[in-house]
């Protein structure tokens, strides 16, 4: 890829043990090195606790930096760089307030260019769009890909691209997402090494 092609931003399979998920994430961040991993959510807390402690260690050790869904207090807790909101602009405010300037704070803002332009006025690093294409795992329409390009062109926040994504969407998301945020599309699949370098490459 090319010097301005979107990075990788790598989402850990939603309820993951770490036991479990350990070589695996390993072995995939080796292969292609995400610019950002994201913890997701949809385990119990003490889970959620070995998954942040097993990022921290295999991301920051290939100089990545780990965020995680919501849990202002896991990330404090456990090191991290900082959270991914799943809940728009609502609470980029606190998060920033509770993990100072330095942390990362990422807001999913679904299909909304009014919720996006929300988080980035409250401080949000980065803004995420999706899902691209019909997703049982989105409760929102797909995003028009208009999107992608208007906020590309006007707004200077990070835009990331996620949901369903396929490596022909990748091709056309390119020069308008500054990430491209893959996880289910390579977890599902019984070799998810490959799986991402057939994606991404």
């Amino acid at each position: 890829m090319s010097d301005d092609a979107p990075q990788l931003y790598l989402m850990t399979p939603a309820g993951a043990q770490a036991s479990a998920l350990g070589p695996l994430l390993a072995e995939v961040m080796d292969r292609i090195a995400p610019a950002c991993l994201r913890i997701r959510g949809g385990a119990e807390e003490d889970e959620l606790g070995r998954l942040a402690d097993l990022a921290r260690e295999i991301g920051h050790a290939r100089d990545v930096a780990v965020v995680i869904d919501d849990h202002v207090k896991l990330a404090q807790r456990h090191g991290l760089d900082g959270v991914h909101l799943t809940d728009g602009a609502r609470s980029v405010r606190y998060a920033r307030k509770e993990l100072g300037d330095d942390a990362i704070v990422g807001a999913f803002c679904g299909a909304s260019r009014h919720e996006g332009l929300s988080a980035a006025e409250h401080g949000a690093d980065y803004v995420a769009f999706g899902p691209i294409t019909e997703s049982a795992l989105y409760k929102g329409e797909p995003v028009e890909l208009e999107l992608f390009q208007w906020w590309s062109e006007m707004i200077e926040v990070p835009v990331v691209a996620e949901g369903a994504i396929t490596r022909d969407l990748i091709a056309e998301l390119s020069p308008m997402t500054d990430f491209i945020a893959l996880g289910a599309e390579i977890w599902t699949q019984d070799d998810p090494v490959a799986a991402l370098v057939q994606l991404w490459t």
